[in-house]
């Protein structure tokens, strides 16, 4: 399933979602002017190397710089252009909208604190790793958590591709997003099995989505009332109209 876009108009500029995108962008074509070695060096100086952490009492992570800084910077590099464009593509969809209700700096505070989140359960986890992990994944996830309850009965347009056939079908967000968390659990279950995630950090992606669900509740002024399932097909709405906030109004 690949979520192209969903159904509700933000009410102001998501101008946080904007500049974590751009910053992720410049460090990426930053690492791509990198020679291999150069690259080699950076994404392990400021990416999380778990084992460096394991090494050390659990208050030191956030006391020495040398472990602080990659706990905020490795959300900001990438290891492709399918890495990061994946990972701006959902924070796209989901981050304005999430931005729009609890405000620009209360967003900027929630996502780092999501990714914290999703990157210690990542470290705890894997605690002998000497993989670098890098990605605003974690982080991202966090957002999609708090959408999925901010704005459980919004829909989101997905494409369904079946053999040389493409599908558009609208799935409500509880439904995506729950299917989404739910893949990634049992991918992380896996990865116990088999020993190799294959490159991927599932229990960050499921670390953030849970921490996003919780944090939520200190970020959010005027948590929104959750709608009937079918208060978003009874409103009829103008998309150029900003005003419009679907039954949150």
């Amino acid at each position: 399933m690949i979520p192209l876009y969903d159904i509700i108009p933000s009410r102001r500029k998501p101008i946080v979602n904007y500049i974590i995108i751009v910053l992720c962008f410049i460090t990426f074509f930053y690492e791509l002017s990198l020679s291999p070695v150069e690259r080699e060096i950076f994404v392990r100086t400021y990416g999380v190397v778990p084992a460096n952490y394991s090494a050390v009492p659990f208050w030191e992570w956030f006391t020495n710089l040398s472990l602080l800084i990659p706990l905020i910077t490795s959300m900001f590099l990438h290891g492709g252009w399918a890495h990061i464009i994946g990972n701006m593509w959902s924070l796209w969809i989901f981050g304005d909208n999430v931005e729009d209700v609890m405000g620009h700096v209360r967003y900027a505070i929630f996502y780092l604190l999501s990714g914290l989140g999703a990157i210690t359960l990542h470290i705890l986890l894997n605690l002998d790793s000497t993989i670098p992990t890098i990605g605003a994944s974690g982080a991202i996830s966090g957002v999609m958590g708090a959408y999925m309850y901010l704005f459980p009965w919004s829909r989101i347009v997905t494409l369904i591709p079946v053999f040389f056939m493409a599908y558009f079908v609208e799935i409500p967000a509880y439904v995506y997003l729950g299917v989404w968390f739910i893949g990634q659990l049992i991918s992380g279950m896996v990865t116990f099995a088999i020993g190799s995630a294959g490159g991927i950090a599932f229990w960050a992606h499921v670390g953030g989505f849970v921490a996003g669900i919780f944090l939520r509740k200190l970020f959010v002024k005027d948590v929104p009332k959750p709608p009937r399932w079918n208060d978003y097909y009874s409103i009829e709405y103008d998309s150029t109209d900003r005003n419009y906030y679907g039954p949150f109004s």
